[in-house]
């Protein structure tokens, strides 16, 4: 579409005009913004991040093209277009380009299973047809259209997912779909609190079939089944494993290796390896809809023979010769590798980068579809192109980036040397065909099993879930000392950067060193400066906190020497009686900094000795109210007023008035709510899992472990997994005082725990050598194993050890 074309679609107001572009390519993300004169960059304010904030910066970036909600300057050569709601223009633009696809289009809701029928379908689909789909998870009201807009006449079928957790919403979102077939999953408890009954949010999410032509949906699930038969006008095409239940498709699926199929007075048999309930019910809507589209049961077999359970993330984890890896082997297509650049544009730790890529199965091979692909690596930054597939070494005339090209993956093998990457961020991205997963295992560190898993979604949203409790206008430091709580500094640094956070707090200046050679920027306090750091702390720009009369006038004289003024951050001792200035500590101070040109106070805080306790609280106002008394008279000294901070993370929750300008957010990042009343608001950040590396039979009266503490009553089957102390799972979790989870099943430990490993009780369980093992995550959780180690979660996470490897992921 031209941007003027645009305009009329949006019915917007002008506000600079830059030449009538050609538009390819949305963006409402920054990180994700290619700087293209062919982009349109939307700019939507939520409740968490500002579009508008970032117009200037991809301006400079090379966008010529921009939406926005709320008035902006001019920028020369730029179109700029107001509108009352960027979210509903982003919508009306992508309205404008479904109604000019006259093909087939499948729209899928419901509580559960919509993002793994989305893709299971379109496997299937896709042996036959060039099918377009949401990447991923795209189900919202800015996913929907955004999944909408690359459609072309050169698709041949397209499968978006809708998702709405208010009422009121689908109705958005219908329009921009406007399925021609749908699939109505189920219906189950998600966001209930919005809706005054399950009947009521049937009746909302069914508004997406409003216009479809058919349905198709489980006339097993009662409820759905009757507001369907009673409210929607088109052909339902009901599927039930129940003979009693009428139903249009009969399923018999009691042996889950043969799913029977009477459709339409025909009977067919398809193989399958899932077995739950869950992934049955998704399959099988993958069928019914197959069947429907006109699929043949032979094309449908060979669509699920492709189907493995859907990966929905991406992982960063540390590869050899200094390379880090981000690791998305499990499928290929455009919309899914732009996701993945957009996840690698967010890693800073390297500035080569790399790409291995396979050949995309489900697009049609085009030498436009290759000059774009070639674009879109040079316009994200990418260095080297490892090419593996024929379609990919046919269209090698396209590519001018530096690129080797492979016909099949042990090709590329064969080539592989430990040097063949260094210093460099990879990203692995293929299809499931080309078993890219041997390239990840080679090119990966190779520490031993035991892995911290972190989840970088889970701490965003833990993030947002803070902010939310604060004023607009409120401050955060967020404290990533200790590695960040275990999880990894660097790699949670540069998220928090993104989210744009005020300042990092770390305990030691070695440790903020590391974060500005890992190329963080933003402003960084250091809680335990000592005597000898100053022309370090020069040297990266990081920030002492002052403590002491002693510790200032070093301070000062080092900064003086080198001719720097000194960004200090007074610490005050109202109770704690760890570090900081005491009353008797102030006048001194004051007369020191009072009109000193070599000092200027960014913050004055202070520390909460028990914010999360209901029993102290009384205290904790104590300090709070000494807190502002002493930092008063330390503002009086000064012509400007410094940053103010006192809450953590448990007082953020229990004494939420008391905000001063900034708080301090620690281990709350990471999902732990330690004042235990708003924990179901956190999500879990890090699981710690390690495998099963031998079984054996333990005969009655023989004992297991050091000290021969573990002892059998009974024969047992025991296994020995790969995790000890030495790795931060500690001895007292030994001799039955915790359990781990293997395949969902619950193992206590048995014997002492040893320095790398662990004896667990797998009698009557079933387990295998190489069988993932939980030590924690959601069952058991980190609070748990505090608990039965009668001491905080912090330990539990800070005693993570350096040796077992982080793998961070997105979904």
């Amino acid at each position: 579409m031209k941007i003027g074309e645009i305009a009329k679609i949006v019915e917007a107001s002008t506000w600079s005009e830059g030449s009538n572009s050609d538009i390819f390519d949305l963006s409402v993300d920054s990180r994700s913004a290619k700087g293209s004169s062919n982009e349109l960059f939307i700019a939507i304010k939520g409740p968490n991040h500002d579009g508008h904030q970032f117009i200037n910066e991809l301006a400079k970036k090379g966008t010529r093209n921009f939406i926005v909600e709320e008035g902006v300057r001019p920028i020369p050569d730029c179109n700029i277009l107001k509108v009352n709601s960027s979210i509903a223009a982003l919508q009306k633009i992508a309205h404008a380009k479904r109604i000019q696809f006259k093909k087939e289009v499948i729209g899928i809701t419901g509580s559960n299973g919509k993002t793994i029928v989305k893709e299971w379908l379109s496997t299937i689909l896709s042996n036959n047809l060039d099918v377009l789909k949401s990447p991923k998870s795209y189900n919202s009201q800015v996913g929907v259209p955004l999944s909408v807009w690359p459609l072309s006449t050169h698709h041949d079928l397209a499968v978006f997912e809708a998702g709405i957790s208010m009422p009121g919403e689908m109705e958005n979102l219908a329009k921009v779909i406007e399925p021609s077939t749908g699939i109505f999953t189920n219906i189950g408890t998600a966001h209930d609190e919005h809706f005054g009954s399950q009947k009521e949010k049937i009746e909302e999410k069914l508004k997406l079939f409003e216009k479809s032509e058919s349905l198709v949906f489980r006339a097993d699930h009662s409820e759905l089944s009757e507001v369907i038969n009673k409210d929607y006008k088109g052909s339902k095409i009901s599927w039930s494993t129940e003979p009693d239940i009428d139903s249009l498709v009969k399923v018999e699926a009691s042996s889950p290796k043969n799913i029977k199929v009477l459709f339409k007075g025909d009977h067919y048999t398809f193989q399958s390896e899932f077995t739950d309930e869950a992934s049955l019910e998704n399959l099988i809507h993958s069928i019914v809809c197959a069947l429907h589209l006109g699929l043949t049961p032979a094309q449908i077999q060979v669509g699920i023979a492709m189907i493995s359970p859907i990966k929905m993330r991406l992982e960063l984890k540390r590869g050899v010769n200094n390379t880090y890896l981000i690791d998305d082997t499990y499928n290929n297509d455009l919309a899914g590798l732009t996701k993945a650049l957009d996840f690698m544009d967010q890693q800073q730790q390297l500035a080569k980068r790399s790409v291995i890529l396979s050949d995309f199965v489900q697009n049609k091979s085009t030498n436009e579809f290759y000059a774009e692909l070639n674009q879109l690596l040079l316009q994200k930054g990418i260095d080297k192109l490892i090419a593996i597939g024929p379609e990919l070494s046919a269209h090698k005339k396209h590519f001018s980036l530096e690129s080797k090209f492979y016909d099949n993956t042990e090709s590329f093998l064969a080539s592989l040397s430990k040097q063949s990457f260094q210093n460099e961020l990879i990203l692995i991205k293929g299809a499931r065909q080309f078993a890219f997963e041997r390239i990840s295992k080679l090119l990966a560190d190779k520490g031993h099993k035991t892995v911290l898993e972190i989840n970088l979604d889970a701490v965003t949203h833990n993030l947002n879930y803070y902010k939310s409790l604060l004023k607009p206008e409120t401050k955060v430091m967020v404290v990533v000392k200790a590695l960040a709580y275990g999880a990894g500094s660097s790699e949670i640094s540069k998220l928090l950067e993104f989210h744009k956070v005020d300042y990092l707090a770390v305990a030691y200046a070695d440790e903020g060193v590391m974060l500005r050679q890992d190329g963080i920027k933003l402003p960084i306090m250091v809680m335990n400066a000592s005597m000898d750091d100053p022309y370090k702390l020069i040297q990266y720009n990081l920030e002492p906190e002052i403590y002491s009369l002693e510790q200032l006038e070093a301070f000062l004289q080092a900064y003086q020497f080198a001719n720097k003024i000194l960004p200090a951050h007074l610490i005050l001792n109202t109770g704690m009686n760890r570090l900081g200035f005491n009353e008797t500590d102030l006048n001194p101070l004051i007369e020191r900094i009072h009109n000193n040109p070599h000092i200027r106070i960014e913050s004055v805080f202070s520390h909460l000795a028990a914010s999360e306790e209901k029993a102290h609280e009384s205290f904790t106002k104590e300090q709070i109210t000494q807190f502002r008394q002493y930092a008063d008279q330390i503002e009086s000294a000064l012509d400007y007023q410094p940053i103010r901070h006192i809450l953590n993370s448990g007082g953020i929750i229990r004494h939420n008035a008391d905000q001063e300008n900034m708080v301090r957010l620690g281990i709350g990042l990471h999902g732990i709510e330690v004042s235990d009343l708003h924990a179901d608001k956190l999500q879990n950040t890090s699981t710690l899992k390690t495998v099963i590396s031998q079984l054996r039979t333990v005969k009655a009266g023989e004992t297991i472990g050091y000290g021969r503490r573990g002892k059998a009553i009974n024969d047992m089957a025991i296994a020995t997994i790969a995790i000890g102390y030495a790795d931060g799972y500690l001895r007292y979790f030994g001799n039955g005082a915790a359990y781990v989870s293997v395949n969902g099943q619950k193992a206590k430990t048995i014997g002492n725990i040893c320095m790398d490993m662990t004896m667990i009780d797998v009698t009557g369980l079933s387990v295998e050598v190489g069988d993932e093992v939980v030590i924690f995550g959601s069952d058991p959780t980190v609070s748990q194993l505090a608990k039965w180690g009668d001491t905080i979660p912090y330990e539990v996470l800070t005693n993570v050890s350096n040796r077992v490897k982080r793998v961070f992921y997105s979904e």
